[in-house]
């Protein structure tokens, strides 16, 4: 028996609009045996061929579009052409080639599919089960297309979970990565622990972000909460920070921040790091009466979903809250979300009554967004997750 997916009648209509997921509920049936990560052709319920998609039935999102076109074989040939694609596309002047995303999943054509490159390392995750199916195909294509020493695998995300996939962390091509790989990012050096860091190692999203803010608070007093590994703290530091307390509630993070300011050859009088729960340590700061010129707000993932997203904008709102309250007159405030249940019009209601329950005046000078090597793919706009905005009160 032929395989195929058969939707619902009118159930096309997110799929002519090229949007690349099936959820289960879109599907009138399922013909032959199809098992998980398996190409299947999908049809409407009068017949016509819409797509070829990954087939999961443990995971809500039933289908991953691979292609549009009817005459493509989703093949070893397939992944090596849209890597290649995708490789090429970040050839543009703000995307440094030694450490970029190279694939950004739907967005690139590659659901589940994630590669960064730090130097001579290709890092991946997989958090679809069609990308965990073409495995061997994506890595061999990632080494041959790029030329790196290495593919080392991340796979240790919750989405996993969902797709009925187990965590995976290991070399997959190549030899084990060194403990630090060290990149530079707008004359500023990093160090990346592919194999334990957050993500891939580190957050290649708030490049662009990183450099602005880094010369906004030039010769001026910086507060930088979830600071993590102090990327903005060490922009910051190399643009002439007057001073920069950063503040995260990992040991760890703040350790590998000061090896990297030391590592730039910062003097350390200018930078403070302390190991604090960011909501608690901004009411101190509060009560204390201090205040800083420049605050930046960067916190983890409140909101993975949007029934997430009454309980996130809470925290969302708090956290900005104490921040207007801890800036000066004409001080500036760099906030940010990367919670896909809060989009960009509601992260800015939250932010506006943050203000307004601080009692100040504030405009937006500027909207933030990911870096250019995460491309946001206008029929999907789940791929736009970061939002941020920075703010100057009166």
């Amino acid at each position: 028996m032929v395989t195929k997916l058969i939707l619902k009648p009118g159930r096309e209509k997110s799929l002519l609009r090229r949007h690349p997921w099936i959820f289960s509920g879109a599907i009138a049936r399922v013909e032959g045996k199809p098992q998980g990560g398996d190409s299947v052709p999908v049809h409407a319920a009068q017949g016509e061929f819409l797509a070829w998609a990954a087939y999961n039935p443990a995971s809500q999102i039933s289908a991953r579009i691979w292609s549009w076109d009817q005459k493509e074989i989703i093949d070893t040939a397939f992944f090596e052409r849209r890597i290649r694609t995708a490789v090429a596309a970040r050839t543009h002047p703000g995307i440094p080639a030694e450490s970029c995303r190279l694939v950004y999943g739907e967005a690139d054509g590659l659901p589940g599919l994630i590669a960064d490159r730090y130097g001579d390392t290709v890092v991946v995750q997989l958090a679809s089960v069609g990308a965990e199916r073409w495995r061997d195909a994506i890595a061999d294509a990632l080494l041959h297309v790029t030329g790196a020493a290495r593919v080392y695998e991340r796979s240790d995300l919750d989405v996993r979970e969902l797709e009925g996939l187990p965590p995976r962390v290991g070399v997959l091509r190549g030899d084990e990565p060194p403990e630090s790989i060290e990149i530079k990012e707008h004359n500023v050096r990093f160090l990346v622990d592919v194999r334990h860091g957050h993500k891939t190692g580190f957050y290649l999203d708030q490049r662009t972000s990183r450099h602005i803010v880094g010369k906004l608070a030039r010769g001026k007093e910086m507060l930088n909460c979830f600071c993590y590994t102090g990327g903005f703290s060490l922009h910051a530091l190399a643009e002439g920070v007057a001073h920069v307390t950063s503040i995260d509630s990992s040991g760890d993070a703040l350790a590998w921040g000061q090896r990297q300011a030391e590592l730039n050859g910062f003097e350390a009088a200018r930078a403070t790091w302390l190991e604090a729960d960011v909501f608690k340590e901004l009411r101190t700061l509060r009560d204390q009466g201090k205040s800083y010129d420049v605050i930046v707000l960067d916190p983890p993932k409140f909101a993975p979903t949007a029934a997430h997203a009454e309980k996130a904008a809470r925290g969302y709102k708090d956290i900005n809250l104490l921040a207007f309250k801890l800036l000066r007159p004409g001080g500036l405030l760099a906030t940010f979300s990367c919670s896909g249940g809060i989009n960009d019009d509601l992260f800015q209601k939250i932010v506006a009554g943050a203000a307004l329950d601080a009692g100040v005046e504030a405009q937006i000078l500027r909207r933030f967004t990911q870096a250019p090597d995460h491309p946001v793919l206008l029929s999907f706009p789940e791929s736009a997750y970061l939002n941020g905005l920075l703010c100057r009160v009166a």
